[in-house]
This record gives C-alpha cells, sequence and structure tokens, in this order.
C-alpha cells in the first residue's frame, strides 16, 4: 500500500519553475531545476536548493550560460565524492527558436560552489540521469528533437566529461524511438531502462544486448529508484482519473508499469526527483494546478 503522508511547496520564485531531481548526501538534502519565463525555450538557469531536515530550503547556487536554455538538471554523487550535475544547454535565437543543444556538466565538493558548465558529447545529444555502478557512470543521450527521428543511444563515463558509446537502444516497431530515458542496474546485474514514451528495456551486462516491453502508459519525464530488495518504483508525468495530465506514482517491474498513486498535481507537471530515505520515498516534482509552476516535495511510505 501506498500513502501520501504529506505535500509542501518549497520554491516558486521564478515564473516557471520546472524539471526537478532529488539527492540526499551529507546529511542534507539537495534539489535542482530549472528557472525560466516559461516552459518553452528560453534563457533559463538552473537552481540548486538545500535543506537540512526537508521542510526548509535555502538557494545555495545558480548556474547560468549567458543566453542559454539550460534544462533537466540531475544531481548525483561521483565514486570520488564529488557532487555532479548534469543538464542541456539549448541554444535560441531572438525569436526564441531552438537551434542547437550539447550536453553540460558541473562538479562541485560543497554544493554551492560548482565549476563552469563543461560540454560533453557532440552537438544534439542531451545526456538524461546518471546511475553510477561501482566506477563507471551510464546515462542514455536522447538524438533528435522535433519532427526529427528520436534516437537513444546508452554511454559510460569514469569522470562525467569522457563518454563512451556502449549500444543504440532499438525499439521494435516504433517510429518515434527512446527519448527521456532513467537506468538503473539490479543487485543480479541487469541494467533496467524505463523510457519515454513507453517502454521497458532490461539488458545484461555488459549493456549491449536489450529486450524491450511496450508498456499501457505516456511517460513524460520518467524516473525510477530500486529498493534493497530489488522492488522498483517509477514516477513520470502520465493520466489522472480525470484524464488530464498528472505526476503519478508507479509499480515498476522488468516488463510492468501499473499506477499507484496521483500525486497533487497537474496541467504543466512531473520530472521527479526520488530518494529512498529513513524509510520513506521521498520525490520533489513540478506542477501548475496551483496556478504558477511551482516545486514541490513529498513523502510516501510504501508497505508490502
Amino acid at each position: 500500500m501506498v500513502e501520501l503522508l504529506s505535500v509542501h511547496k518549497i520554491w516558486n520564485h521564478a515564473p516557471h519553475n520546472a524539471f526537478t531531481d532529488l539527492l540526499h548526501t551529507r546529511g542534507a538534502w539537495w534539489c535542482t531545476f530549472r528557472e525560466a519565463e516559461g516552459h518553452g525555450h528560453g534563457p533559463a538557469s538552473i537552481r540548486i536548493l538545500r535543506s537540512v531536515d526537508g521542510a526548509e530550503w535555502n538557494s545555495v547556487a545558480e548556474l547560468v550560460e549567458s543566453g542559454v536554455d539550460l534544462r533537466d538538471p540531475k544531481l548525483c554523487v561521483m565514486p570520488d565524492g564529488r557532487l555532479m550535475l548534469l543538464t542541456c544547454a539549448n541554444f535560441i535565437d531572438d525569436a526564441g527558436n531552438y537551434l542547437t543543444r550539447s550536453p553540460r556538466v558541473s562538479f562541485s565538493t560543497d554544493g554551492a560552489t560548482w565549476t563552469k558548465p563543461a560540454k560533453c558529447l557532440a552537438e544534439d545529444h542531451w545526456l538524461w540521469r546518471v546511475t553510477w555502478h561501482g566506477s563507471i557512470g551510464y546515462s542514455v543521450s536522447k538524438l533528435g528533437i522535433g519532427s526529427n527521428p528520436r534516437r537513444g543511444f546508452l554511454y559510460r563515463t569514469t569522470d562525467g566529461l569522457a563518454w563512451d558509446f556502449v549500444t543504440e537502444f532499438l525499439l521494435p516497431n516504433d517510429t518515434w524511438t527512446a527519448s527521456e530515458t532513467t537506468v538503473r542496474i539490479l543487485a543480479d546485474g541487469d541494467m533496467v531502462a524505463l523510457i519515454r514514451p513507453d517502454w521497458i528495456g532490461v539488458s545484461p551486462p555488459p549493456y549491449v544486448d536489450w529486450t524491450f516491453t511496450r508498456i499501457d502508459a505516456s511517460l513524460g519525464g520518467p524516473n525510477f529508484i530500486v529498493l534493497a530488495d530489488d522492488t522498483m518504483w517509477a514516477s513520470a508525468r502520465g493520466k489522472g482519473p480525470d484524464g488530464q495530465a498528472a505526476t503519478l506514482l508507479a509499480h515498476m517491474t522488468r516488463d510492468s508499469y501499473t499506477t499507484a498513486l496521483v500525486l497533487p498535481s497537474g496541467g504543466d507537471c512531473s520530472y521527479a526527483g526520488m530518494v529512498w530515505h529513513d524509510d520513506l520515498l521521498w520525490m520533489s516534482y513540478y506542477s501548475s494546478h496551483e496556478g504558477r509552476s511551482s516545486i514541490y516535495l513529498a513523502q510516501l511510505s510504501i508497505d508490502d
């Protein structure tokens, strides 16, 4: 059984606050997201908040690249203990039209002072989220935008700067291939991928040969975590009982995705960060159901 214990708004200072991620390390919570005038392309920065208790939050950093739309920041802890933030720089013209993009990576030893965002991979790539397994980090890049075919490529890294190609996600009988993708590794070493728009993939090491299952869902901003018993819980933008957009929590297996809870949300929403801490699931997400697109933090209990 899943129970929503609490949810509260932690930030809405910008006109549009969105695309979150959440991390707990060094005795504190860290939440990152994009600040901009709106959801569409336009100059945007990355905000990083810190909290000791998850209730009181303070801004500790802002990453800016002049005239660039920085989007979808993701946080992780590197094997050497540094914090790493992965985002994507979208370049736009004076009319706000998309031109090109490339991933950016920044590092910090304290969460407040960050290195200048450094370019990695080639233009038109978009590394989504890094999952570390020992000394190796894995991430899927989505290549292509708009009417162009979207392709997903699995990469690996040891330093966050240099990325080596592993394989391409070739989804069966699908004209819209892999987009936003989160990968995790199970206790037996298999890698699982939750893929926008509606796929789950599984592969044994070395993660070259994949089996894909199409699910009855339409995912936006997919994320999932693996608990100690290999149980998987996922979040994405989907449809609530009324058929409207909502941020969902779902129970996930290697070949299934079943909605368990609809969080207070609606409109422009989702892109959750997920952390299992003190026997609770903590989720950051954004939503516009109360007007301005704002950042929320939820606590949930999960019982067998």
